[in-house]
């Protein structure tokens, strides 16, 4: 258990902090453009291409992996769509952000962090897999469900273009690209630029976890949804079950691979969700409720899932 609380603390620790820094100091919501820019153009893309350019190639194109990875994901999304529609008579666009919520888990601010805490840096490659191509199925579904509901007047090649666009430019996935491509060539930076990105790098999980917990301070909790009943057990209990089962179905990973995977499932509901919800004007407090109840209620869940990895008592493959 020490061991647990040496990993979680300073983890959750940071958030708690955030939170409680912007408590006290009540600065508005716009003092923290700089800091979210800093963390998203520069911290998390120097870590994430730090430790892909250092990955030997033919690691980062595991496809068995990625495909897994994405059909246990929008597994979730699916069902609580379903749930949403079927049982909360919802509208399209409510389902749509409701089935992100139990499937959209933060792993740009708390992914990187906790992985390579609890796992090291062998843990970078399938953070960044995951990442990438999670993200890009939901820069698509948003718009897309969007779109089929009426809510999207955007002409559907300019939609298209967008969408590619949002893809194409993110920094993360600009600098994971440039991080296998060094991977391709062997490519090393000259050591002042090399050092400039270890800091960068080194900021990057601090920055981001102390940003999200003030930006959960901003977003005070007025009411618990309905629909969290069953969005949180989805996110944080179901959603990692079925990683958990469906990579060791698929088998033939690495045991840190299959617990990135797992691990990265169990995190809490992507405030990029909230943000999708301003976009689009739908679902908006209760998708904040969704992240600062997701995220509080993590802290026993990914502990707990932390201590049966860390202790053996979680097999790194069910059907070996």
């Amino acid at each position: 258990m020490a061991e647990i609380a040496g990993l979680v603390l300073p983890f959750f620790g940071l958030i708690l902090l955030g939170y409680v820094t912007a408590r006290i100091t009540r600065q508005p919501a716009a003092a923290m453009g700089w800091l979210n820019t800093f963390i998203i153009y520069l911290a998390l893309p120097a870590l994430f291409f730090k430790l892909l350019a250092q990955t030997p190639v033919e690691q980062l194109a595991r496809w068995d992996f990625v495909l897994t990875s994405m059909l246990a994901t929008y597994v979730m999304f699916a069902i609580v769509f379903a749930l949403a529609i079927l049982f909360r008579r919802a509208l399209i666009p409510d389902a749509t952000v409701q089935g992100l919520a139990a499937a959209y888990g933060n792993l740009g601010y708390m992914g990187p962090g906790i992985a390579i805490l609890a796992f090291g840096e062998k843990a970078a490659v399938p953070v960044a897999l995951i990442f990438c191509f999670e993200n890009i199925m939901h820069f698509i579904i948003a718009p897309m469900m969007m779109a089929l509901a009426g809510d999207d007047d955007r002409p559907a090649g300019r939609l298209a273009l967008d969408v590619l666009a949002k893809i194409a430019f993110h920094p993360f996935i600009l600098a994971t690209m440039a991080g296998i491509a060094a991977a391709a060539i062997q490519f090393t930076p000259p050591v002042p630029i090399e050092r400039l990105i270890d800091y960068l790098a080194q900021a990057a999980a601090p920055c981001a976890l102390f940003a999200m917990g003030v930006t959960l301070a901003l977003r005070p909790l007025r009411r618990v949804p309905a629909e969290l009943g069953y969005i949180v057990p989805i996110k944080l209990v179901l959603h990692p079950v079925l990683m958990y089962l469906a990579m060791s179905w698929v088998g033939n990973f690495e045991p840190i691979w299959i617990f990135t995977a797992v691990l990265l499932a169990a995190l809490p509901t992507a405030t990029n969700v909230f943000v999708i919800a301003q976009q689009y004007g739908v679902w908006i407090e209760r998708a904040s409720a969704t992240v600062l109840v997701t995220t509080v209620a993590s802290v026993v869940t990914v502990s707990t899932l932390l201590w049966l990895i860390t202790s053996g008592t979680l097999p790194a493959d069910l059907f070996p």
